[in-house]
């Protein structure tokens, strides 16, 4: 395939990029702090001064953004994916954004002839660099097709999803159940630990059973060590959690369980963590339930 563009070297995009380049993609990388850049040149990435510089250059080209805010600015802005977008070229979003933005995204793109997918990812950090994601494709059928090498070497299963913007609600889904699972599984925890029993022999138990799931038995020793290492961000998940209660407010669908987890992830960004893994939702879960007793 011909070279690859990748805009966005945040957490997961420095991962995916980086998965692309050992696996013999030539990828050429822009980001808005340029510095991001340097570590992927001993990679043997190649870097644009403009994200306009790696559409010109590239047929296809990829974006890993923060929020709907970031990918909205790339595309829009000066220097960014518009000005160089054009027929023949594709333009892939795995950005976890809602179903309105990507819309948008998708209009201006191909209004300038150019084809659009969006293709948000599910999977952390350490799965981005093993190329372990799960990728939810919607839009232009024949570019999903086209970039189908490049997702089977940044994931272990793609799903296309049909017409644009059901892959960003899927997404969505996706992150909204994490997230409530997250806090209430959080809640098991403390309960543990305050009747005195083993928080680990719990994790190691419930690993035997129907309940097994890695991604809590991780989170869970995070949260009895306190530990909260760098894996997806706590800001991210709680960015999530907001946008799929906006969907499901726009759908008039009750989600009392999503918004009450939502209010902990609240509290542990005010707390300070929204750098922090999401796991870090555990310390709002404590200082709500002392509250809770106190009051």
């Amino acid at each position: 395939m011909e070279e690859i563009g990748f805009l966005g070297l945040g957490n997961m995009g420095k991962a995916m990029s980086i998965t692309l380049l050992c696996h013999g993609v030539n990828v050429t990388v822009w980001n808005r702090t340029h510095s991001k850049c340097d570590e992927l040149l001993d990679y043997g990435a190649s870097v644009a001064k403009t994200a306009a510089a790696v559409v010109k250059k590239c047929k296809y080209t990829i974006a890993m953004l923060s929020d709907p805010s970031a990918a909205l600015s790339v595309v829009f802005d000066k220097g960014g994916v518009l000005e160089q977008i054009c027929k023949g070229k594709g333009y892939i979003d795995m950005s976890t954004v809602d179903a309105d933005t990507s819309s948008k995204i998708s209009e201006a793109i191909t209004s300038k002839g150019g084809s659009f997918l969006e293709a948000p990812v599910s999977g952390s950090r350490k799965l981005a660099e093993d190329g372990e994601l799960v990728i939810l494709a919607a839009g232009v059928k024949a570019l999903y097709e086209e970039a189908h090498s490049l997702f089977d070497i940044m994931g272990k299963k793609t799903f296309f999803l049909g017409h644009v913007g059901n892959g960003a609600k899927t997404k969505l889904l996706v992150n909204m159940l994490m997230g409530s699972v997250l806090a209430a599984f959080s809640e098991g925890v403390l309960l543990a630990e305050k009747s005195e029993l083993d928080p680990e022999s719990i994790l190691n138990a419930l690993d035997q059973g129907r309940f097994a799931n890695p991604l809590l038995l991780t989170k869970g020793i995070s949260m009895i060590e306190s530990s909260y290492s760098h894996a997806f961000p706590l800001e991210q998940q709680l960015k999530d959690m907001r946008l799929s209660l906006a969907l499901a407010n726009e759908k008039a669908v009750s989600m009392d369980v999503a918004a009450v987890a939502n209010e902990a992830f609240e509290k542990a960004s005010s707390m300070g963590f929204g750098g922090f893994d999401f796991s870090a939702v555990h310390e709002a879960v404590k200082d709500l339930s002392i509250r809770r007793h106190i009051d």
